[in-house]
C-alpha cells in the first residue's frame, strides 16, 4: 500500500523515475506521505482571526482560513481577501503541525506558534493595522 500511495503522490507532483527513486532515502519522507494521506480525509488546518484592527484585507474576529493538512488553502472556505502579511506567519505552526502528523503525534500539542500576527505593527507605532490569528487542527467536515 505505501508503494502505490507513493507513487500516486510522485504522479501528481511530477517526479521523475529518478526523483521517485531518491524519495525512498532514509524513510522519512514516506512516513512523512504516509501519515499524512491518512490525516488528510479526517483533518484541515484553520486560522481563527482572533483579533484585528484597522486590518486593509478587511480580517475581522472569528473570521476563518482554512489550509488542508499539506498547507494548501481550501480556497472556497477562505475568504476572498487574504492578506499576505499575515498569511506568511502560517508557515511555521504549519510546519509544525505536519511534522507532529507525520511522527503520529497529536498535531494541536506544539508549543510555539499557536497564535500569530501580522507583520504589520499598528498605527501607534507608524503601521496601519493588526491582526492575530489562532492556528489550530480541526475535523473535516463529512
Amino acid at each position: 500500500m505505501t508503494e502505490e500511495l507513493i507513487k500516486r503522490y510522485g504522479q501528481r507532483v511530477g517526479f521523475t523515475p529518478a526523483e521517485l527513486e531518491s524519495f525512498h532515502d532514509q524513510g522519512h519522507r514516506l512516513r512523512h506521505v504516509k501519515r499524512l494521506a491518512a490525516a488528510a480525509p479526517d483533518y484541515s488546518i484553520q486560522a481563527e482571526i482572533v483579533k484585528s484592527r484597522n486590518c486593509n484585507s478587511g480580517h475581522t474576529p472569528g473570521q476563518t482560513i482554512l489550509l488542508d493538512v499539506d498547507g494548501n488553502f481550501i480556497t472556497g472556505l477562505c475568504p476572498k481577501r487574504m492578506c499576505v502579511y499575515l498569511i506568511s506567519q502560517f508557515t511555521v505552526p504549519v510546519a509544525l503541525i505536519n511534522e507532529r502528523l507525520s511522527e503520529g503525534q497529536d498535531p494541536n500539542e506544539f508549543h510555539f506558534m499557536r497564535y500569530v500576527r501580522c507583520l504589520d505593527v499598528g498605527v501607534e507605532c507608524l503601521g496601519y493595522g493588526e491582526v492575530m490569528a489562532r492556528i489550530s487542527v480541526v475535523p473535516r467536515s463529512k
